[in-house]
This record gives structure tokens, sequence and C-alpha cells, in this order.
């Protein structure tokens, strides 16, 4: 969906990409050729759940971006290595079926896996992260790890567990990743707008007292 310059996901991911070239601050990615159907220049594309643009016509299986230095420092875009695969997806059509939650692609700042573990058929991801972002973390909320749409299992003062279907893992990056891995994190834009409406009333209690 697109309603002047704003862009909507889902963090359900459709794709599979892999770093091919990294030149300066311009990356370029593989995929499979179904990705390119509705990609073309000046496209917006999510990479690892950061919204960015298509800098050049795609070619043949390859598309490229540039990214500026708010977003090396921001995101885990920096740390992409070649042959690194990443987590895929286009901005929602208005006449696609929405699933996961919104996701804007704008991350609010990254996070690290401390512990992956198998329980049954799944993967539980412990992922630390920092307070300022925590606090918008609430047991059964929505969160975008890697712009994979997600469910907080536990939310505590400096990590969150999620639970990864076996869908999930086949189908996104997560496969690939180990502990210490850093991972790029988008909260709920919900509990943002929250936060911004009750501040102020928040201040002027808290001066009262």
């Amino acid at each position: 969906m697109k309603i002047g310059d704003f862009f909507m996901f889902t963090g359900i991911i459709t794709h599979l990409g892999k770093v091919d070239s990294i030149t300066k601050s311009c990356y370029t990615f593989s995929a499979d050729r179904s990705f390119f159907q509705k990609l073309g220049q000046g496209g917006s594309v999510a990479v690892n759940g950061v919204c960015l643009t298509v800098n050049a016509r795609p070619k043949t299986y390859l598309f490229s971006i540039e990214v500026m230095p708010e977003t090396v420092k921001k995101t885990t875009i920096g740390t992409l290595k070649l042959g690194d695969y990443v987590n895929l997806e286009l901005p929602l059509s208005a006449d696609a079926l929405f699933e996961g939650h919104m996701v804007q692609g704008h991350v609010d700042g990254t996070g690290m896996i401390k512990k992956i573990q198998s329980e049954g058929n799944s993967h539980i991801f412990t992922i630390k992260v920092k307070s300022d972002l925590s606090y918008y973390l609430i047991d059964k909320g929505s969160i975008a790890v890697n712009g994979i749409s997600l469910t907080i299992i536990k939310a505590g003062q400096s990590s969150f567990t999620v639970g990864v279907i076996p869908y999930t893992w086949k189908t996104t990056m997560l496969q690939y990743s180990k502990t210490g891995d850093p991972v790029n994190i988008e909260v709920d834009i919900l509990a943002k707008y929250v936060e911004k409406f009750i501040a102020p009333h928040r201040r002027k209690l808290y001066e009262a007292q």
C-alpha cells in the first residue's frame, strides 16, 4: 500500500536474498527471479527489515541499494558480508491480503541474539536489547526482527523471547543465524504512538506531585 510517500510492510517474508557485492555504500543482492516481477528502479524494498530504495534498474537476479551513514549507524546493514542471507519483502499492495502486523521498515534499533533453543518443532530466540527499546515491549505484543513479524513470548527489562515456527525458520535468514549475531528491531508503531500521546500527561502528573 502506498499513501503519498508512506510504504507499509507486513513482516511476512516472501523471499531470501544473498549479498552479492559491496562497494563502499552500495550493496548488491541476488534473489529468485520471481522477486523481480514487481521491483523496479526507485522502488522500495525491505532488506532485513530496513526500508531501502532500489538505485538502478534491476538486472536478472540482481538489484542494488545505496545506504547513507545514518542507516549504517542505526541498523545492521553495515555488518553484512559477502554471501550473507537477508530477508526480503516488497511493500504491501492495495489489493493484497493483510497478514503479520503493520511494519514501516523504520528500524528503531538493534538487538543481539543471546540464545537459540529448540523446543518441539520450533526455535525459541532470546534477544538482548537496550532499555529504550524494551520499554515498548509487552508479552504477546508484536515485534519485527530483521523484518519478520513475530509475537513476543516474554518481555524483560533487557531482553525478550520469540518463538519461530518451522515455516518461518525454513523461509527466512534465521535458519543461518547464531548467538552473538546482531538483528534489526522495529517495535510496534502503535506502542510508539501511545507513548507520544501519554508522555505530556505523565510529565504534568509528575510535576504536580
